[in-house]
């Protein structure tokens, strides 16, 4: 209990050192690999991002943990991240694997039940993401997508001269079309 609010100036400073350090650190390596480290995120952006917050907070507050150690482990998680998104690019395979597929929850007047109690997504959050979009009504909608990075999209009808949609092409690698 000696230890309970304060330990000594030297751990305080080493806190905020490792802390100031670590984080500047973590600034110049995340502004390195580009801005898809720094985007909307997936599920392995965000376990990723949940990493590198785990690292750097180990890194600060355990006094057994050297700089170098923390820096290293935020670098090795960062450079992965790169590595697998730039695999993800040039795979579908490690694509598939990395990332889930965007799923249609909606689709020409019809919700998909299946499709929504898979993804754990219910008519609520879909007519509420609608009205986000600026859509006023159903009948202004096409398609509702749950994407990759757990967002609800809205795709809009659009008419063509024929009475036809456009918008099919838009869904084209979504699980549920066609």
């Amino acid at each position: 209990m000696n230890n309970f609010l304060f330990s000594s100036w030297e751990s305080l400073f080493r806190t905020a050192g490792i802390g100031l350090l670590s984080y500047f650190a973590l600034i110049v390596m995340l502004r390195l690999t580009g801005n898809r480290t720094l985007s909307q995120m997936n599920s392995f952006d965000f376990i990723v991002t949940i990493a590198l917050g785990s690292t750097l907070s180990s890194g600060m507050m355990n006094k057994n943990i050297p700089l170098a150690d923390t820096l290293v482990g935020l670098l090795l998680l960062i450079s992965l991240q790169w590595i697998i998104t730039k695999l993800a690019v040039k795979s579908n395979m490690v694509n598939r694997l990395v990332k889930s597929r965007p799923v249609l929850v909606f689709y020409k007047d019809f919700f998909f039940e299946e499709q929504m109690k898979k993804v754990r997504v219910n008519k609520d959050e879909i007519l509420a993401s609608i009205r986000q979009d600026g859509l006023s009504s159903m009948d202004e909608v096409e398609a509702v997508v749950l994407e990759t990075n757990g967002k609800l999209s809205s795709i809009p009808k659009n008419t063509t001269q024929d009475g036809g949609y456009k918008q099919e092409s838009l869904l084209q690698g979504v699980e549920g079309f066609h």
